[in-house]
C-alpha cells in the first residue's frame, strides 16, 4: 500500500508491519515462495525474511539504473507504483521541514533484466565481482585454505580465537586469517563423528555440500525455530539425507525467533564449539562481514571424571549445558552428555545467551542484557567507569526502542553496558557517549553486493519512522582496518573503548541485534525480564587472558605483521566510528532507492 507522511511517500506491503519490540530480521517469513514457472525467478527454497526475499529477487532480476538526465515515463508494463521514484525517504532527527514534495522528480526507466543477462560493473568493481550465482561464489570460497595456513590459524598467535569470514572481492591479504565454512568443517579440525548446527536461516542442500565428502553421511542435527509451512519446507529439503535429524526450538512468546548460530562438532579426537554470526546460506559466507569464535579442541575426560571436571575459569562448560537445557528437548540430551564428557578448561571466553521466557529472582541474571551486566560487574575493570569510557554497539537490524531513549536504550540496556566492578557505575549516564554503528544507504549502495546487500539489513520504514530520535546515535560502517568497508556487516558486536579508542575494556561478538526481543526487557517494575528469542555470543574480558590492567589494546591493520602485542584485540572495523553526516540516512530495506546506481549499475525497488 502507498503511504505518505512527513518524510515523503513510500510503498510497502501490508505484511511488513513491524511489531513493537522485534528486530526486523527477527520476523521470519512464514512461508517460502513456490517456484515460478520455468524461466521465471524462483524464491530460495529455504525460509527467510521478506527483506532477504527482496534481495534474492533483485539479484535474479536487476532493475538497471538509467541516467535521469533523459527523463522517460515508466513503461505501463512495468507498473511502477507512485512514490517509488527518488531516494525513497528522508528521515532527520531535526525539526527542519522536508524538501518541497511538490517539486517534479525526474522519472526513471525501470528495465527488469532476465536472470541470465550479463551484469554491468563499474570499472572499480569489474575485476572483483564476476560471479553471477551462488554456485560460482561457492567455487571461489569452497576450496579450504592451504592446510598449513589453516592449522597455523587455529594453533598460532591468535589467543582470542576470533576470526572473520572470507570475503570475495577484497584484497587477498585481508583474507589471510579469515575462514570459510568449508575451512571450519575441514578434516584438519578433526575427524568428524557427528555435528549439530543451530541457526536461523538454513539451506540444507548447500549446508551438506560444505562438509567434506567423507563427512557428508555423518549424523547431523539441525536446531531451528521454524513452524508450520516453513517447518514443512525445511524438512522437505532434508528428505534426501537419511543422516539429518531436526530439533525444533520452542518459541512460546509471540514474534520470537531461533536466532542463535552455533556449531557443535564431535570428533574422534575430541569436541569443538563454534559460535558465529552467519546464516547457513551461501550469501552469508560470500561478501559480508561476519564473525566467528572457534573453541580449542576439547579432549575427552578420563572415564569416571566427576560432573564438575573439565570446567574453565569462565564457567563456559556449565553455561553451555544450561543453555542447551533451556531448549527442554530430549533430542539435545545426547549433546549435553557429549559436553559433560569433555575437558573445557582451556576456554577463556564467557558464554552469553538469550532464551525465551519471563525470568524472576536469580534466573533474571541468567540471560540477555542482565547476564551481560552480571558478567561485567564480576569481571570488568573499574577503569572504564572511572574515566567515562564510551560504549559501541554494532548490528545489522534494529527493533522498536520506544518513543525516546529513556524507554529502553538509555535506561536498562545502557545500565547493563556500563556495568563494571562489583559496585557497578555511579557515573551519570549522560556523560557516557553511545556510538551505534549501522550502515548508511551509501554504505549499501557502494558495497560489493550493491543494493541487495540491504536484504540482510532489514530495518523497516515502519519501525524507523517511530524512532527518529535514535538516528542521532548512528555512525557509518567503515572497516579499512580489515579491508571490509564494502562488505556489509552481518556481524554483531558490542564493546567499551577508551576515549581515545586505543583500548577496549571488553568485547562481545553475538547473534543479538539491537532489539528488546534479543536482549530482553524488564517488566513488573523491574522484577521480571522478558526475552522473546534465542541468541548466543561470547564475551572477551581482559582478566580471562591474564591482563591485569583491565583492558585490551586495539590491534592495527588486521592482516599486517605489525608489532602490536599478541594481546591486542582485532576489532574488525574502524575506530573511532564516524557519525552520520547531514545527508546520511540509515539503510531501510522496504523503500526504493532509484536516484543513484549501485556497484552493479542497478537500483533498488523491493516490491
Amino acid at each position: 500500500m502507498l503511504q505518505e507522511g512527513a518524510h515523503g511517500k513510500w510503498t510497502v506491503s501490508s505484511s511488513d508491519e513491524s511489531t513493537e519490540e522485534v528486530s526486523d530480521n527477527e520476523k521470519p517469513s512464514t512461508s517460502s515462495l513456490s517456484h515460478a514457472a520455468q524461466g521465471k525467478t524462483s524464491a530460495p527454497q529455504y525460509s527467510c525474511s521478506e527483506a532477504r526475499k527482496a534481495a534474492h529477487k533483485r539479484k535474479a532480476s536487476p532493475l538497471k539504473f538509467i541516467d535521469k538526465g533523459f527523463p522517460t515515463e515508466v513503461r505501463p508494463a512495468e507498473k511502477q507504483r507512485p512514490g517509488q521514484e527518488g531516494s525513497g525517504w528522508c528521515l532527520s532527527s531535526s525539526d527542519e521541514e522536508p524538501e518541497d514534495q511538490e517539486k517534479q522528480v525526474h522519472k526513471v526507466t525501470v528495465k527488469e533484466e532476465k536472470n541470465n543477462a550479463p551484469k554491468e560493473h563499474p570499472p572499480d568493481f569489474h575485476q572483483n565481482n564476476k560471479l553471477t550465482g551462488n554456485q560460482k561464489a561457492e567455487e571461489w570460497c569452497g576450496a579450504p585454505s592451504e592446510e598449513q595456513d589453516t592449522w597455523d590459524l587455529l594453533n598460532g598467535g591468535n589467543p582470542f580465537r576470533f576470526f572473520l569470514t572470507k570475503v570475495r572481492g577484497i584484497e587477498q591479504s585481508y583474507n589471510s586469517g579469515a575462514l570459510h565454512i568449508k575451512d571450519i568443517l575441514s578434516p584438519l579440525f578433526g575427524t568428524l563423528v557427528s555435528s549439530a548446527q543451530f541457526n536461523y536461516c538454513i539451506d540444507v542442500e548447500w549446508l551438506v555440500r560444505q562438509y567434506p565428502q567423507e563427512f557428508r553421511k555423518k549424523p547431523l542435527l539441525i536446531v531451528h525455530g521454524e513452524k508450520r509451512e516453513s517447518k514443512a519446507e525445511l524438512l522437505a529439503q532434508a528428505r534426501p539425507y537419511e543422516n539429518i535429524n531436526f530439533c525444533q526450538a520452542k518459541l512460546d512468546i509471540a514474534f520470537g525467533t531461533h536466532h542463535t548460530k552455533m556449531m557443535l562438532l564431535l570428533y574422534e579426537e575430541g569436541l569443538r564449539v563454534v559460535i558465529h554470526t552467519s546464516n547457513l546460506i551461501s550469501e552469508d559466507w560470500h561478501q559480508k562481514t561476519q564473525g566467528i569464535w572457534i573453541s580449542p579442541l576439547y579432549p575427552r575426560l578420563p572415564q569416571g571424571a566427576t560432573g564438575s571436571a573439565g570446567e574453565s575459569e569462565t564457567n563456559f562448560k556449565s553455561d553451555l549445558i544450561s543453555y542447551l537445557a533451556a531448549y527442554n528437548s530430549p533430542t539435545l540430551k545426547e549433546w549435553i552428555d557429549n559436553i559433560q564428557e569433555h575437558d573445557f578448561s582451556e576456554t577463556r571466553v564467557y558464554l552469553l545467551g538469550s532464551t525465551p521466557g519471563r525470568y524472576q529472582g536469580i534466573d533474571k541474571e541468567k540471560w540477555g542484557h542482565l547476564r551481560l551486566r552480571k558478567l561485567l560487574r564480576e569481571g570488568a575493570s573499574l577503569v572504564a567507569a572511572r574515566e567515562s569510557w564510551p560504549v559501541v554497539g554494532q548490528f545489522s537490524s534494529i527493533g522498536s526502542m520506544g518513543a525516546d531513549e529513556s524507554k529502553w536504550l538509555c535506561s536498562e540496556f545502557q545500565d547493563s553496558l556500563l556495568a563494571a566492578g562489583t559496585s557497578g557505575t555511579s557515573l551519570l549516564k549522560c556523560a557516557v557517549p553511545i556510538h551505534l554503528v549501522y550502515p548508511t544507504v551509501d554504505n549499501v549502495r557502494q558495497s560489493l553486493e550493491g543494493y541487495p546487500a540491504g536484504g540482510s539489513l532489514p530495518y523497516s520504514i515502519q519501525t524507523a519512522q517511530k524512532q527518529l530520535w535514535l538516528h542521532s546515535y548512528f555512525h557509518k560502517w567503515s572497516a579499512e582496518v580489515s579491508g571490509r568497508s564494502h562488505a556489509m556487516p552481518h556481524i554483531k558486536t558490542y564493546m567499551r573503548p577508551s576515549p581515545d579508542f586505543q583500548k577496549i575494556a571488553w568485547f562481545l561478538v553475538t547473534s543479538a541485534n539491537l532489539s528488546k526481543a534479543a536482549w530482553g526487557a524488564l517488566e513488573k517494575n523491574g522484577t521480571q525480564l522478558m526475552i522473546r528469542s534465542y541468541e548466543l555470543g561470547v564475551l572477551f574480558l581482559p582478566s580471562a587472558f591474564g591482563l591485569d590492567k583491565g583492558y585490551f589494546h586495539v590491534k592495527g591493520k588486521l592482516h599486517s605483521e605489525s608489532k602490536d602485542p599478541v594481546t591486542s584485540f582485532p576489532v574488525p572495523y574502524d575506530l573511532p566510528p564516524e557519525q552520520y553526516g547531514s545527508k546520511d540516512r540509515p539503510w531501510i530495506w522496504n523503500i526504493p532507492y532509484t536516484d543513484a546506481p549501485d556497484t552493479h549499475g542497478n537500483m533498488w525497488v523491493p516490491s
